[in-house]
């Protein structure tokens, strides 16, 4: 396995290397037979304690850097690279970069939560900082001068007083650090950055463009088969038998049972495809899901486990003003599916003693510990390695396809490459669990909030730590958890503005209908949608302008300054809403929103123009505005396309998407049952930055789905006069409540 795995390694180099960063997916080495070595031929230093965990200078001058995170498509590929560049003071062109890989990178966690910058970013500033230390103290040695009077330039420590330099390679070049992060080495005057705050390009774009670039999908081994796995017709449903005769047919083709798992194995993906589908199986009956039309009830009915009190602030007023208006109001939001635009892919090699698996999971290493688990290996016996896959801010179907692969390599004794189609996707992959929330308040003339209290219905399975259970591993009777944190799904539920009380329940469902996962900015697009919207209605009851309301009632200074610059981007209109032209044919409106994201992080203004058909029912979102603070900017454009596919996204899913299902499965399998948002449906967007050099670096993406669904149903308030409180804003939705009824 050697020379093929070099080939892989050389191929993909080749197709990605240019411009100022090489990114290396698949270096050789690890259980497929070649030892993970470290830069002085040993294994490479794991620890996340360790400098040299991060860090390797490399005797040519390059400086390698280990990420234990992955890049999704969010650009930690050139972000993190520039990070490491500026702080050791080397040019970027000089980095190498490496990622999530269970034999070369350090444990950095998940890659979800934003944390790829704000943490993971953050401990290779660190140990950059500690490795910057260590090398001017090498330096101060040889050159026989105090470490102040020195500084790193270019990959040389060279006197500040002027005079020749010494490289880093000169001084470590092929050695270890053998240094722990020093949480006190100094760090940099962002005054004095020359990478970090740049738009440097990202490494994979020309290849994605031009079509060249390297997936999962796209991976192959000496030997590797292909294989389909066949899930039941129900959910819930157990295998009673099979006729393998019925694809004796096809060449070489053979069917592999493991209690409920079953799979066909071909030595060509189309030969699989036939065999999975002409192969006769006989399931069971299972019936065990809600009605959907009877969700809302459904959840709200459920005994479910406890009630939890999240927030409690302040003290009801009793009584309260004659001129107090109190309201109510109901939101949900549906189950969603990640719908990644192309189906899961993995392939793995599992041997008797060791196994290999190229995923495009978020959780390399927290996957190797379920992989060997079930596989009944030793921990250090199975690696992980990245292979970008078609996307997913979450968790869809990525573990399970590589699950899929793993068991059935071990099966055959091949390695298995498990492809799932369009229909596995939508049908199969873990769901956004759906969330309903009643808001109540109370608000006075002047448009003081008296009283707040949302009240939540959420499955208890997205508390604390999200046990999901992987499809192959559970339906061949095997240990099959992956522990998932579902990215707290009750944050933001109460209001960022002052309010007299403040309270948040929370009602902990037994069970979501459908495998829950986190999908991007887990929950907070719901809560932030009921939120938002919430507090909308209040200005609207007491006929404030709606930034108005918000600004006298924020306290933030960053978020005033946000909220001030969408104003001012949208040219707004100091008016209550809702607008004077809501009984147009085609009626124009505008809304707003804010989040600050767990009220720890990002802070997002978003507003909206909308067009509402009142024939048809059809929204057209026309224009976005965004004002958006995460602290340090490591690469404007790099955040920028991230505010932008969030945006979107979160546009297709307030518009369109819904999980449909029956009472034994999932019933929207495709593009039409399940539509997302198209390119001609794409407004336009205008992203004002505020870069904050001297404040920690923040997540960019998740906050900016947060803000969305609320600025476009305010939107729609102000245009037709209509209130949209369920997800999503379908065309009939949209009509039954310009026809006056509930919506």
């Amino acid at each position: 396995m050697n020379a093929p795995a070099e080939k892989i390694q050389i191929s993909r180099r080749a197709v990605l290397k240019g411009g100022a960063l090489t990114v290396c997916f698949a270096l050789a080495g690890g259980p497929t037979g070649v030892s993970a070595q470290g830069v002085t031929g040993a294994p490479r230093r794991l620890d996340a304690k360790e400098v040299d965990a991060f860090l390797a200078v490399n005797g040519d001058g390059t400086v390698t850097v280990y990420c234990g995170k992955v890049d999704l498509g969010q650009g930690l590929r050139i972000a993190i690279p520039q990070i490491a560049a500026e702080e050791l003071g080397i040019g970027i062109d000089k980095i190498k970069y490496v990622e999530g890989d269970t034999a070369l990178t350090p444990n950095q966690g998940r890659t979800s939560g934003s944390t790829g910058i704000q943490r993971g970013g953050m401990q290779i500033r660190q140990a950059a900082a500690t490795a910057r230390k260590a090398i001017i103290d090498l330096a101060a040695q040889r050159l026989n001068l105090k470490p102040e009077d020195l500084i790193c330039i270019d990959g040389e420590v060279r006197p500040k007083a002027g005079g020749a330099g010494i490289r880093f390679a000169s001084l470590l070049g092929g050695r270890q650090f053998d240094l722990k992060l020093d949480p006190n080495a100094p760090l940099k005057d962002p005054a004095s950055y020359t990478i970090v705050g740049k738009s440097l390009p990202r490494p994979d774009v020309a290849a994605k463009s031009l079509g060249t670039a390297i997936y999962v999908h796209d991976l192959t081994l000496p030997g590797m088969q292909h294989a389909r796995v066949i899930r039941p017709p129900a959910i819930g449903a157990t295998l009673v038998s099979v006729d393998e005769d019925s694809v004796k047919s096809l060449p070489g083709v053979k069917v592999v049972r493991i209690n409920n798992f079953l799979a066909v194995v071909a030595d060509d993906e189309w030969t699989a495809v036939r065999a999975a589908r002409g192969l006769r199986a006989q399931w069971s009956e299972s019936s065990g899901l809600p009605a959907q039309d009877k969700l809302v009830e459904t959840l709200r009915t459920d005994p479910g486990i406890t009630d939890q009190a999240l927030v409690t602030k302040g003290t009801a007023v009793s009584p309260q003003p004659q001129n107090a208006m109190t309201l109510a109001a109901s939101y949900f939001w549906p189950m969603q599916s990640h719908a990644s635009l192309g189906p899961s892919c993995a392939v793995a090699d599992v041997r008797a003693d060791e196994a290999t698996v190229w995923t495009a999971s978020q959780g390399m290493h927290d996957n190797r510990t379920t992989f060997a688990r079930f596989l009944g290996l030793p921990e250090d016996k199975v690696r992980l390695i990245y292979l970008e896959g078609s996307g997913c801010y979450g968790m869809n179907g990525h573990e399970d396809a590589a699950a899929d692969a793993a068991i059935l390599s071990r099966a055959v004794g091949r390695p298995i490459r498990v492809q799932w189609s369009r229909a596995d996707e939508h049908g199969w992959d873990p769901k956004g669990p759906p969330q309903l929330l009643d808001v109540t308040g109370a608000v006075d003339a002047d448009g003081r909030i008296l009283d707040w209290r949302t009240e939540m219905w959420i499955p208890q399975s997205t508390k604390g730590l999200l046990n999901i259970p992987l499809l192959g591993p559970q339906a061949a009777g095997l240990d099959n958890i992956v522990g998932l944190n579902p990215g707290l799904i009750s944050q933001n539920g109460d209001p960022p503005y002052a309010a007299d009380r403040i309270q948040v329940i929370v009602h902990w469902l037994k069970e979501a209908p459908l495998r829950p996962a986190p999908l991007r900015s887990p929950g907070k697009p719901a809560n932030c949608f009921a939120v938002e919207s919430f507090t909308d209605e209040l200005a609207a009851a007491v006929r404030i302008d709606p930034i108005e309301f918000r600004l006298r009632g924020l306290k933030n200074p960053r978020g005033i300054e946000l909220i001030k610059r969408v104003a001012t981007m949208m040219k707004w209109q100091t008016r209550p809403s809702p607008g004077a032209n809501a009984n147009a044919a085609v009626a124009r409106g505008r809304g707003m929103s804010y989040v600050h994201y767990k009220h720890s992080e990002t802070f997002v203004a978003m507003g909206m123009e909308v067009a509402v058909e009142r024939a048809s029912g059809r929204i057209k979102v026309e224009r976005v505005f965004c004002a958006h603070d995460c602290g340090q900017i490591i690469n404007p454009d790099g955040v920028r396309a991230q505010i932008e596919g969030g945006i979107l996204q979160t546009i297709s899913r307030v518009l369109l998407e819904e999980v449909k299902f029956d009472r034994s499965h999932v019933t929207s399998l495709d593009w039409s049952s399940y539509p997302i948002l198209r390119f001609s449906d794409v407004p336009e967007l205008e992203i004002d930055l505020v870069d904050r050099p001297n404040e920690p670096p923040l997540g960019a993406g998740e906050a900016t789905c947060a803000a969305v669904g609320a600025a476009l149903a305010n939107a729609v308030y102000d245009a037709a006069g209509v209130r949209l409180r369920t997800v999503p804003f379908t065309p009939e939705r949209v009509k039954t409540a310009l026809n006056g009824k509930a919506s």
